[in-house]
């Protein structure tokens, strides 16, 4: 049986149609429908139920206004300091991160509050090369068609700030018994310290480190 190449080319140009349509049908509806679940809470959820622990999954949308100047300054700080400046991508941050990883040690990222907003609401959690493309096509197009206030909005309340503790809300109500508007500048700061591994690190019992980033 002889392969039709006509209809494999068909085939494929209309896959890769429906893929650009339906990812800038779904940012254009992001603009004004929060995401209800995202990729990470659907796989943390689904590796409990299959160990058999109980479901850990806290998260609360709140509007950018309900939510503390202090953290979208710490997060800023600590994630992406260039985050009103740059269209997605910080490429100084980028190339100091690459000159230190050539000396060795431990590996620094550069990616950018867009960047881990794209793949926190549309991808799922990996370091390969296939991801990473399509964060850089998604983090585009968010750039493109959100605001800077909707990515920082979008991001406070998806990321993961615990074992099971999703957003700002939850997390503030979490680790500090208050809402993410009233948070202080230094629980704030604590917040931002343990981005990098929520799971990990505390903020409600930071360790020598924690309270050193936090400073």
């Amino acid at each position: 049986m002889s392969i039709n190449k006509t209809s494999i080319f068909r085939f494929f140009k209309r896959l890769l149609i429906f893929f650009f349509a339906s990812t800038l049908l779904t940012v254009i509806i992001y603009i004004f429908i929060n995401p209800p679940l995202t990729p990470l809470m659907l796989i943390r959820s689904t590796s409990q139920l299959f160990s058999g622990d109980d479901l850990k999954l806290k998260k609360e949308w709140v509007k950018i206004e309900s939510i503390s100047p202090n953290l979208i300054k710490a997060v800023i700080a600590s994630e992406d300091n260039n985050f009103t400046d740059h269209w997605g991508f910080d490429f100084e941050a980028i190339k100091k991160a690459n000159e230190l990883n050539k000396k060795g040690g431990k590996l620094r990222g550069a990616s950018t509050i867009s960047q881990q907003t794209a793949k926190n609401v549309f991808l799922w959690p990996d370091r390969t090369w296939v991801r990473k493309g399509f964060e850089v096509y998604f983090t585009g197009l968010i750039e493109l068609f959100w605001t800077k206030k909707r990515i920082m909005e979008v991001y406070l309340n998806v990321i993961e700030m615990g074992d099971g503790i999703y957003g700002a809300e939850m997390a503030s109500q979490y680790y500090f018994k208050k809402s993410a508007k009233d948070l202080s500048p230094s629980e704030a700061a604590l917040i931002a310290s343990i981005l990098p591994n929520p799971r990990k690190w505390h903020a409600d019992n930071p360790n020598s480190y924690i309270k050193r980033k936090q400073h």
